[in-house]
This record gives C-alpha cells, structure tokens and sequence, in this order.
C-alpha cells in the first residue's frame, strides 16, 4: 500500500522544496505562453520565504516531499487572494489541486475572514480554468500581467463553500 498524500500549513522548513516544486510546475505555464518570465519563474527564494512567513500557505506532501502548494492571503476589503497553485506534474489528476484549493478557502474563511474568494490564470490555461469552474468560480474579468500574459480574473462568495460543507 502507497502513502497518502496530507495536506498542511507550510513551514519555514518547506520554502526550498516549494520554490524548486514552483519552478518546476510553471514550467508548462511558460511553454503554453512563450514567456519565461511569468512570476512564479522570478520569484525569488527570499519571496517565497515571506509569503510562508505571512500568508496562508498550504503544501501536499508525499512522505517528505512537497508535491503540492498553494497561497492566500485576505486583502482589506475581505476578498481571500488565491495563487500560484502547483501540483508535481506526476501527481496531477488526482484532485490534488482540488485539495490544495479547499485548503485554502477554509482557512482564509475561518482564520482571515474572507467573504469572497479571488484568484487569476492565463487565458490559454484550460485545465486551470476546469478546475476553478468546477470549484465554483465564475469569470469577473480580464487583466493584463506585469509579465504581459492576459490573465483571466475569477471569484466565488465564500457562502458558497459554507453551503457546499453543510450539505
């Protein structure tokens, strides 16, 4: 029988396995836009050490190894920001990313507050945009990256994840 994979809040030991995961992961991202500049492949290690440090940050492990993350953190007017969401692309199709997004969305809900749910994705990433669709998020709008990648804005009300827990 193979190990499980748990979901848990990142620690300060996990930034050097997220930063190399992220590299890895977004990969794709950049092929599908011909852009390796995109964010999550400039990032710097100091970066993603403050964001474990200050925002929610989740991670899947497989034994030691993070084959998953995502981040979120609330903004002033409640809305719970969604990002840079990875899954070790062996590991991808298996609801990890799923697992990693309601992870998410219960903590900001629970512990920051959040009244609504926002995150982005480029707008050729089709399985990204599945994904959220089916997690319940509806296009608001379009917005241009500082890396020039046209990014697809989506949200979801928070309430819409307490009724979906409760039913």
């Amino acid at each position: 029988m193979g190990m499980s994979v748990i979901i848990s809040a990142a620690t300060a030991q996990d930034v050097e396995q997220i930063f190399r995961l992220q590299y890895l992961c977004f990969q794709r991202e950049a092929e599908l836009y011909d852009n390796y500049r995109i964010d999550p492949l400039v990032q710097t290690l100091d970066a993603v050490r403050g964001e474990v440090a200050d925002d929610l940050v989740f991670v899947a492990r497989l034994g030691d190894e993070v084959v998953g993350s995502v981040r979120g953190f609330t903004d002033p007017d409640g809305t719970g920001q969604i990002g840079k969401l990875c899954v070790h692309p062996r590991l991808q199709g298996h609801g990890l990313g799923t697992r990693l997004l309601n992870a998410a969305e219960a903590a900001l809900a629970a512990d920051r507050a959040a009244t609504r749910f926002r995150l982005h994705t480029g707008h050729r990433s089709e399985s990204n945009l599945r994904l959220y669709r089916r997690a319940g998020y509806a296009q608001v709008g379009l917005a241009t990256g500082t890396d020039g990648v046209r990014l697809i804005l989506l949200e979801k009300e928070a309430a819409a994840q307490e009724f979906v827990a409760s039913a």
